[in-house]
């Protein structure tokens, strides 16, 4: 036999015995497909690799199969944190689960798996082509060769601007989240049992992978990692220095558009408190008559001569709402055409919804999805309004209900105090005026707190496919208990006990009282947690191992979302738009919570919370929607506070109209006045014209790209 047989013999041999070793593999772990096997032997380290496999991607990481995907640096993105109890081979088996390519059933992710087979941590990056197809499926607009901001499209990526590199292609949090992204649309295709787990634990075909695992206790946190660097660069540029201007591009590439969009109306909403400042300090300035209202409503109430109130009152409660109306209608117009400017340059102006896989926490039975043609769960849409109508509907109205109770209670223990205060005259029982207000409020936000959890629990207990239905009826949930819960009071006081001088020492205690009790619960006991509870256990130094440093991060609590934030402002709203006329310091005492209200929800997201996932989006959503729906009902407010005015009901009494007249007139001028804020709203457009071209671009481009794949592949 001559020597170049005996190679190709030996070539064989070793081809065969390699196919053996696999197959035994695979018996041995019990579950996953052949290429995964395949994919665990080429990652174990040490391994001597063939001219056709793919170069290494770092030390220890997965490989890739893709030659533009290859790196000598990986980041690391995102942390899975494991269970305890979690044995080698399941470590194992995810780790391949997260390489696999994702037509074997994986999520093409780069996986590593920190220390050892044995640690409870899995560090995990993603290639170039993975972020890629991800980039065109969330629909984001990048920089085209010709400078301007088209659709991703995958099969014209050579075209776009900087495609080659990641780390400027995309921002941190894109990257970030499309590592999330892609972990939760792991659905299994076929019934696989998990290594190391019982057979109660087997995964069925199209079992959402992630969940299964979560609810196994395999997975118990999955959060994208902290970049110090640009931690550091971002907090001295946002609120570590004196500098008034936010950041708001910094905030974009690392903590994603959502955070942006709440902290750039922050801003905006902030500064656009001025106008109604500056006008109520003129109002209580020049009015001793409103310098009167002002001192007694913190001081203590029913005083002599709040009900004869003289011209120059009425003329500055008057404008002072007139301007109210106008401003609010001006202040949410000038922010859309901002939100859509922003929107562009942060390439999230052409988002839409599209077919996409079924949310995490969807579940139903299997079939074929009529209109994607996929199999998946399916549920009815009958059960899900059924579940809405005889669960959800009567929970809310009971917690309505505990709405109401606090209400009569808060009205019980007024009286009460009032009565005291009418028999001692002291400053003891002059400062128990509050006592009912305070508690009012310690009851309200406590009751809030219970509802997000329920709302979110009856919300799940609904089964909606799209994230984004999930994302809208849970937050319709919230903003009607919200409304009920934070103005029920305050409209019963104005219109149906009509005692304006309860109606603005109510306000002032909300004003006051809530603001100082939200910063304390937001930032104060958070920061105290941090530094005397968390902090010792984070303690680190330059030589800890990278791995160490990345598992302290969990040490961190998770961060609770934007909710409380939209909610605290949409509140703010509410008070300054409805029931400011009667109290004209709200925009100043708004003002002065929302200057450190930017450098303390600055300084929470970056410094005591773990870092947040959260999705691109072109605008605020829902809440947007919220914003403006109050605006409108400003108008029906402030009229009707106008007609408690005892100077105008004295000119009504004067010109001999009756109450009905003048309760006509009230309705014609309500009416006029929204026909103005209307006519304003259609006068300033939502967007400017040089972003509705740009939209308009995008769109067409998009649909010739389309046009132009179906006849390359009709052809094919």
């Amino acid at each position: 036999m001559s020597q170049e047989e005996k190679q190709t013999k030996t070539v064989v041999l070793l081809f065969l015995l390699s196919l053996t070793m696999s197959k035994a593999g695979g018996d041995e772990d019990g579950g996953g497909s052949e290429t995964a096997q395949q994919l665990e032997e080429k990652t174990s380290v040490g391994n001597v690799q063939s001219k056709l496999s793919a170069a290494t991607s770092g030390p220890g990481w997965t490989k890739v199969s893709c030659p533009c995907c290859v790196s000598e640096r990986v980041e690391p993105l995102v942390l899975v944190k494991l269970g305890e109890k979690v044995r080698p081979e399941t470590k194992r088996w995810l780790i391949r689960l997260i390489g696999a390519p994702q037509k074997d059933g994986g999520a093409a992710l780069l996986a590593h798996p920190g220390e050892d087979a044995s640690g409870d941590i899995i560090m995990v990056s993603a290639p170039r082509c993975t972020l890629l197809r991800a980039t065109e499926e969330l629909g984001l607009c990048k920089t085209y060769s010709s400078e301007n901001m088209e659709a991703f499209s995958y099969n014209d990526r050579d075209n776009f601007k900087d495609s080659d590199n990641m780390e400027v292609f995309l921002t941190l949090a894109e990257r970030q989240y499309i590592v999330k992204y892609e972990l939760d649309g792991l659905r299994a295709q076929r019934d696989l049992r998990i290594p190391g787990l019982s057979d109660s634990y087997t995964l069925h075909q199209r079992d959402n992978i992630w969940q299964k695992l979560g609810s196994a206790g395999v997975i118990v946190d999955t959060f994208p990692l902290h970049h110090s660097d640009k931690l550091k660069d971002l907090s001295e540029a946002w609120y570590s220095g004196n500098q008034l201007a936010q950041p708001l591009d910094q905030v974009n590439e690392y903590f994603g558009s959502s955070v942006a969009f709440y902290f750039s109306f922050l801003d905006f909403y902030t500064w656009s408190l001025l106008p109604p400042a500056i006008l109520g300090l003129s109002i209580t300035y020049f009015s001793g008559k409103v310098q009167k209202e002002m001192v007694e409503s913190v001081s203590r109430a029913g005083a002599p001569g709040i009900e004869d109130d003289s011209e120059p009152a009425v003329s500055g409660h008057m404008i002072q709402a007139m301007f109210s109306m106008l401003w609010s209608t001006v202040f949410m117009e000038m922010w859309k055409r901002r939100s859509s400017s922003l929107s562009y340059r942060w390439g999230t102006l052409h988002l839409a919804e599209r077919f996409a896989e079924p949310r995490p926490g969807f579940h139903g039975d299997l079939g074929v999805n009529p209109v994607t043609g996929r199999v998946e769960p399916l549920f009815p849409e009958w059960q899900r309004d059924l579940r809405i109508a005889l669960v959800s509907i009567p929970v809310v109205g009971l917690f309505l209900g505990l709405v109401v109770l606090g209400m009569l209670c808060f009205y019980w223990g007024e009286a009460q105090v009032q009565q005291l205060n009418n028999e001692w005259d002291s400053l003891l029982s002059q400062v128990l005026l509050f006592a009912p207000s305070v508690l009012h409020i310690v009851y309200t936000n406590m009751l809030a707190t219970v509802y997000k959890t329920v709302a979110r629990s009856l919300t799940e207990f609904e089964n909606h496919r799209e994230e984004s239905a999930f994302e809208n009826h849970l937050t319709a949930k919230v903003l009607v208990f919200t409304f009920f819960n934070y103005f029920a009071v305050l409209f019963h006081i104005a219109f149906f006990k009509q005692d304006v001088p309860l109606l603005r020492k109510r306000l002032a205690s909300l004003l006051i009282v809530t603001q100082l009790v939200n910063q304390v619960t937001e930032v104060v006991i958070p920061f105290l947690v941090d530094r005397f509870i968390s902090a010792p256990h984070r303690a680190e130094s330059e030589d800890d191992p990278q791995e160490d440093k990345f598992r302290n991060q969990s040490i961190l609590p998770a961060f609770p979302g934007l909710f409380a934030e939209y909610i605290e402002l949409l509140v703010q709203f509410g008070y300054l738009s409805l029931f400011s006329c009667v109290y004209p310091l709200t925009a100043v005492l708004l003002l002065i919570n929302n200057l450190t209200e930017i450098r303390s929800d600055a300084y929470k997201i970056c410094k005591l919370f773990r870092k947040p996932f959260f999705p691109p989006v072109a605008n605020m959503g829902v809440w947007q929607i919220a914003f403006e729906v109050l605006s409108f009902v400003s108008v029906v407010s402030n009229c009707w506070l106008l007609l408690l005015s005892p100077r105008l009901q004295e000119l009504f009494q004067e010109g001999g109209m009756s109450g009905t007249n003048t309760l006509l007139l009230a309705v014609l001028v309500e009416h006029a006045l929204i026909s103005a804020k209307v006519v304003l709203a259609v006068l300033i457009p939502d967007e400017p014209d040089w972003i509705r071209k740009k939209r308009e671009h995008i769109e067409y481009a998009s649909m010739q790209a389309l046009r132009e794949q179906r006849l390359r592949s009709d052809e094919s």
